[in-house]
């Protein structure tokens, strides 16, 4: 009869331990791979949602009614989206590497908030009664 290891034993205990380390090594090596799709589907998934009604989206719809060359336009707006994206991208990471996280995310949500507030008092002026009788 074979006799079990003792799981109290030190010997035990260290192979334990790297067994452990082994794991965890592999896990983290599992959540990299996988973060290049998480980061990437969760980008593509926000910038679509983002961009629906958009007035980009408005645009392009327009453009494309208007010339009746839709395959251009397509090619025309995404060239622009690209070339949109690549600079909030490389501002993104410049500004990553001069705030804490913290800092930019309250930067942009003060930044989003102050737009919020400016383009509605704009609309609030646009469509007040007495600019409304001025026109």
């Amino acid at each position: 009869m074979s006799e079990l290891p003792d799981p109290l034993s030190p010997s035990s205990q260290g192979e334990q331990a790297g067994e452990l380390g082994t794991q965890a090594q592999a896990d983290s090596a599992a959540a990299s791979a996988g973060s290049w799709g998480a980061v990437f589907l969760s980008t593509a998934t926000t910038v679509f949602l983002a961009e629906l009604g958009d007035k980009t989206q408005l645009a392009a719809l327009l453009l494309s009614a208007e010339s009746g060359r839709p395959g251009v336009v397509f090619v025309g707006a995404s060239l622009a989206l690209i070339c949109s994206s690549l600079v909030g991208v490389l501002l993104g990471r410049w500004l990553s590497s001069v705030m804490a996280p913290e800092q930019l995310e309250r930067a942009a949500g003060l930044l989003m908030v102050a737009l919020g507030l400016w383009l509605g008092r704009q609309a609030v002026l646009q469509f007040s009664p007495l600019h409304l009788a001025l026109s």
